[in-house]
């Protein structure tokens, strides 16, 4: 996949692109495995809020919230993970990260993915945020 660049100029945009996105990939998703997206960048972001718009692409009308200090939430078959406060991958693998991601019925998003890096598959989707200005984000998906 060729990397992509959008900008954003506030947080509707950002939540816009993440559904948008979600519904494209709805319709060609058809991997043997669950659909991952690696989400990385600094604090404050956009990475949640992208997310926000994800889940609503997906059909999800809960509020997505960061699981930064439970680690992960599901929403159906959306799973939420954030590796902020994750010290190593293998805390990761002892939530069962690995059933969840060879479910090919599961949509997964994992902010802070750098952290986990060595056990994001392969066919992950990479997703990075850049703060341009006070208001202004970059995301590259690779």
């Amino acid at each position: 996949m060729m990397a992509k660049e959008y900008l954003t100029k506030n947080s509707f945009q950002t939540k816009l692109l993440g559904e948008n996105m979600a519904k494209e990939l709805l319709k060609s998703n058809s991997q043997q495995r669950a659909l991952v997206l690696g989400l990385t960048g600094d604090l404050g972001g956009g990475k949640t809020t992208f997310l926000q718009g994800f889940a609503k692409g997906l059909g999800i009308n809960q509020r997505v919230l960061s699981p930064t200090f439970i680690i992960m939430r599901r929403i159906g078959r959306f799973y939420h993970i954030d590796g902020y406060r994750i010290k190593n991958s293998k805390e990761l693998l002892l939530l069962g990260f690995k059933k969840i991601i060879n479910d090919p019925k599961n949509i997964v998003a994992v902010e802070w993915a750098d952290r986990v890096s060595e056990v994001m598959p392969k066919s992950a989707i990479w997703l990075g945020f850049e703060f341009v200005n006070d208001k202004t984000r970059r995301i590259v998906v690779k």
